[in-house]
């Protein structure tokens, strides 16, 4: 490559968002330089908002709209950058939350990953399908763009098997049904942010609307809470998590629900949203217990728990813990929740939420959208 490296566009889509950071990359540099970031929430809602900041923070782009797909969304996203003469990106990176079996490496994206990626869409019906819608629709505007795909399971390829395997049949195993984990491009950022730093017995909590821990050991996965897929593990916003398999034979006789009820049961109705009554929202949580509503203490009591259960449970597998790194929406915003989980963990040594008052303890940005940068730029090159 030339010493004037192309713009890389990085795209990180959810459900109803899409956010993305638009990058440089000097040769001989070590890091790709953010010039515009920002994202597009409301996606599928009439309340749609597109809003960009640029490298210093600043908002430059800020406009409400109605956004009907992640293909519309980027389209507006393509046009705002165009509007304010940023350069025009020459290759884009996605995550990809899920790739089944045959896919847990990086990658250029292919006629031929795009059939494997088609053919594990069972693994992951909510997250497959509109990958390959966004990227379909990338390809239509901007022709010719290399793509690649950055894949949140490919982190975790160092669980030693044991870790991997659920208690079901040998045959269910060779078919993919094992744990594969997520968040991986979030773990990897923090990984490669702490550097040498980073201590041999690490716990991260990546903690959000979407919320899973990984046990790293000299700063490789060894376990995650998150399993099959990414309704596993602790619950989160609108998602159950764990829990007893009777359950789902139990529903699935008395209230007769197909796999697709199920799905939409565990997605986006359970969690903490199903506990307080509605709210899955964190912050609203904690203003409403603190008035005194017993339901939203509910919800936050029984995060909190998993949590702290996960911790204790993988400074055991660890032999120890050397430092617990908190990250995402509440991991990194929330105090409260910080102190909540941390109660009862000194005998981990670990006597504050708080990095001021606990050397055991760090606070770090989830940093997904850089992450897809770098492994983007190492696969141009």
């Amino acid at each position: 490559m030339s010493d004037a490296q192309p713009y890389v566009l990085a795209v990180n889509s959810g459900s109803s968002s899409l956010k993305f950071g638009l990058y440089s990359h000097a040769a001989g540099t070590d890091e790709p330089e953010l010039l515009l970031a920002g994202g597009a929430s409301g996606i599928g809602h009439a309340n749609g908002r597109l809003q960009i900041k640029d490298a210093t923070g600043a908002v430059r782009f800020d406009e409400a709209y109605a956004l009907g797909s992640q293909g519309h969304a980027l389209r507006v996203i393509l046009e705002a950058m165009a509007r304010l003469g940023s350069g025009r990106p020459e290759a884009i990176g996605h995550r990809m939350v899920h790739g089944g079996p045959h896919l847990r490496e990086h990658q250029k994206i292919t006629p031929a990953l795009l059939q494997k990626l088609k053919a594990a869409t069972q693994f992951a019906p909510i997250h497959i399908p509109a990958a390959l819608q966004l990227i379909h629709e990338t390809e239509e505007l901007l022709p010719n763009l290399p793509q690649y795909a950055c894949f949140d399971t490919a982190f975790h390829r160092t669980m030693a098997e044991a870790a991997r395997h659920f208690a079901l049949p040998q045959r269910l195993y060779d078919k993919g049904v094992e744990r594969f984990g997520f968040h991986g491009l979030s773990y990897e950022s923090i990984v490669h942010r702490m550097g040498s730093q980073l201590p041999d017995r690490v716990i991260c909590a990546h903690l959000g609307a979407g919320a899973s821990l990984v046990a790293l050991r000299q700063g490789r996965s060894i376990d995650t809470s998150m399993g099959m897929t990414p309704v596993g593990g602790i619950p989160m916003a609108t998602r159950s998590g764990d829990f007893d398999p009777g359950v789902v034979l139990f529903l699935m006789r008395t209230e007769h629900l197909t796999a697709d009820e199920l799905e939409s049961l565990l997605n986006r109705s359970s969690g903490l949203s199903a506990l307080s009554g509605g709210e899955p929202d964190m912050r609203v949580l904690e203003d409403s217990a603190a008035k005194g509503d017993l339901r939203a203490q509910l919800a936050i009591d029984v995060f909190s728990l998993a949590v702290r259960k996960q911790i204790g449970a993988y400074a055991a597998e660890l032999g120890g813990l050397d430092l617990l790194i908190f990250t995402g929406g509440i991991g990194e915003h929330s105090t409260a929740a910080r102190r909540r989980i941390c109660q009862g963990l000194e005998f981990l040594g670990i006597n504050s939420g708080e990095p001021a008052q606990c050397s055991k303890v760090r606070v770090l940005p989830s940093e997904e959208e850089l992450q897809i940068a770098r492994i983007t730029y190492r696969l141009l090159q």
